[in-house]
């Protein structure tokens, strides 16, 4: 397998070329060919690397990287992770997804004959399913101290383990602002609160398809009664993670990302409001729109309004434009129709307080403005004259060949007139001449007349 070195020669192509130095005309021309600049962004995916290569040479080349993306390849020591850093002090992005780096971090620190060199410039790390130990990833959080992002995703987590080894007090990291999460087998928001916990100024926390069921702490049993931010303390101390709330971790997140999480209930909706800080929510493909109360779906615009109403501080829902004041007004209008004929112990909390703003609204009417399916009219031919209850839903065409008995006319040779009643006698008759034209288009109503004439 290539090394690291061996694959940005093979991809740049890097070479000395002295050959200008022969020409007879004085031409100025960059010493170096433009190959052989290795950009501030370098890309190495799925190229099979396993290490570093030779040191010096390696310096050389990419002591000016600033963003390195090494996914899909076969790094798996740490001590070649570590040489790599080394050799890029400017290194501002590392991704390193899907290497397997699950080896013990401490074995390679003797290997390297490591210092604790740390990487201040390195502001975001990718580590999306690499196995990494919690213990492995402690250690890096040590070398990173400024690190402003950090990608974690597909890494099969299902606890959150961020004590320090020696003093047993949980990491703390201020710099860390953005956290990816998706894709852990986390499940309980007590875990979720140690992230909180860790990184106490995290602004971003994306936790999609964790299989979470409740945003309580601890989750509530099926027959527990708790109040909804009732949360007793279990424990004291700075390695015990239980919070009295579950947004205690999180004063400064303001943007969460729950999309097809296992949430199943409005209470943890409700919860979601009173995070102090967020204003963008991103929460589709939750168990809890499948079905309401009478074991219907949600409509899509059921879903928005009801969860508008809820979430008096967030301004952007699921992506797109933020929310206006006019549809936020008529969320909570909506959510109190919703609620009003419900029995008492099914209305949340936020009910009442939007009846204290907006009152007690009268029900919408339900207007139906759709055409009647039959109607009776005068049908006129000739000296000829009947009552017909005609289907409005027909066509043209189709009224013709119904009327070729009553008329004696081929449908072929037929003209049809439609009277209005009401502006007959300014407009006159209006001929039917569009065969696939239904007759719920000219707006017939009980009364009206349908004159029959045969085509000259």
């Amino acid at each position: 397998m290539p090394s690291l070195l061996e694959a940005i020669v093979e991809k740049y192509e890097c070479f000395d070329d002295d050959t200008f130095d022969e020409m007879p005309i004085a031409i100025y021309v960059p010493r170096k060919n433009p190959r052989n600049m290795i950009p501030n962004l370098l890309v190495l995916n799925d190229c099979d690397i396993d290490s570093a290569g030779q040191e010096s040479d390696l310096r050389d080349k990419c002591h000016g990287v600033e963003e390195l993306d090494l996914a899909q390849n076969c790094l798996s020591r740490w001590s070649e992770v570590f040489k790599i850093l080394h050799i890029m002090p400017r290194l501002k992005f590392a991704n390193l997804s899907f290497n397997n780096l699950s080896s013990d971090i401490n074995s390679a620190i003797e290997v390297y004959d490591d210092t604790g060199e740390t990487y201040p410039c390195l502001k975001s790390i990718v580590l999306n399913s690499t196995n990494i130990t919690w213990r492995s990833f402690r250690h890096i959080l040590k070398r990173i101290p400024m690190v402003e992002e950090i990608h974690l995703s597909m890494n099969n987590y299902d606890v959150i383990d961020l004590e320090d080894d020696e003093n047993c007090q949980h990491i703390q990291m201020p710099s860390v602002k953005r956290l990816h999460f998706t894709g852990n087998p986390v499940s309980t928001w007590s875990e979720v609160c140690k992230l909180g916990r860790a990184f106490p100024n995290l602004e971003s926390l994306v936790l999609a398809e964790c299989p979470l069921q409740s945003l309580m702490t601890p989750p509530p049993s099926p027959d527990s009664h708790l109040g909804l931010l009732s949360y007793p303390r279990q424990g004291s101390g700075f390695c015990d993670m239980t919070l009295d709330s579950p947004h205690d971790a999180f004063t400064h997140l303001r943007f969460l990302n729950l999309n097809r999480t296992l949430i199943r209930t409005w209470d943890d909706v409700d919860i979601l409001g009173r995070f102090p800080a967020l204003r963008y929510l991103r929460i589709q493909g939750c168990p809890i729109f499948e079905e309401n109360s009478e074991r219907q779906e949600y409509t899509e615009h059921e879903r928005r309004q009801l969860l508008i109403a809820r979430l008096t501080c967030i301004q952007t829902l699921n992506g797109g434009a933020e929310i206006t004041a006019d549809e936020r007004e008529d969320a909570e209008r909506f959510l109190i129709r919703y609620y009003m004929d419900k029995p008492e112990n099914e209305r949340p909390e936020r009910y009442n307080e939007l009846v204290q703003i907006h009152g007690k609204l009268d029900p919408l009417v339900n207007i139906d403005l759709t055409p009647e399916s039959k109607v009776q009219v005068k049908i006129i031919c000739g000296d000829k004259c009947e009552q017909h209850i005609l289907d409005v839903y027909q066509t043209v065409s189709e009224l013709k060949q119904k009327l070729e008995k009553f008329s004696g006319i081929p449908a072929h040779r037929m003209r049809v007139f439609y009277m209005d009643q009401h502006v007959c006698s300014v407009i006159g008759p209006e001929e039917m001449k569009f065969p696939n034209k239904r007759l719920y288009s000219y707006n017939i109503v009980k009364g009206d007349q349908i004159i029959v004439d045969s085509k000259k």
